[in-house]
């Protein structure tokens, strides 16, 4: 694993939400569900779960939420541009505020970041291949069964 050190930059299309990640992410998952497809309106989404502190703007704009529905019918927050409507991350209900999901595709260039494992893959695209070697599930997963001690660890002190 890359030092939890390093940084990435990311942002909206029209640079006017800049953001930047403070670590690696604890985990990206990349979700093939039909909620994902339809919201991004690609054949699925991948995220990089951080912790929301580990997250700072850099830029001069700020997200603004909106309030989504989601398949739990918990709901999400996805936090978008307000001027060119870009996706930057996402709170879901079962991770409340502290996590974020951050939306890999706002990476700058050359990001590197790999989804550690491929979810809801029972309604993946039928023309995606998935690359060997990385799990995959049909549904969603266990993150003790998944993620390393690390990540698992970071995860339990935002619980404390």
């Amino acid at each position: 694993m890359t030092s939890n050190n390093q940084t990435f930059d990311g942002g909206c299309t029209c640079r006017h939400v800049r953001y930047r990640l403070t670590s690696r992410p604890m985990w990206v998952n990349a979700c093939h569900c039909t909620w994902c497809q339809r919201e991004t309106g690609g054949a699925f989404a991948t995220n990089a779960l951080i912790e929301a502190d580990r997250v700072e703007l850099t830029g001069t704009g700020a997200p603004e939420s909106v309030d989504t529905p989601s398949a739990s019918g918990k709901g999400q927050k996805i936090w978008r541009c307000p001027k060119c409507r870009v996706a930057v991350w996402s709170n879901y209900a079962g991770a409340g505020d502290a996590i974020r999901f951050v939306r890999v595709g706002t990476l700058d260039a050359g990001h590197g970041i790999a989804p550690n494992i491929h979810i809801f893959t029972s309604t993946k695209q039928p023309w995606v291949v998935l690359p060997p070697g990385v799990p995959a599930v049909p549904e969603y997963f266990n993150a003790k069964e998944y993620w390393p001690q690390e990540s698992q660890d970071r995860r339990a002190a935002l619980r404390r």
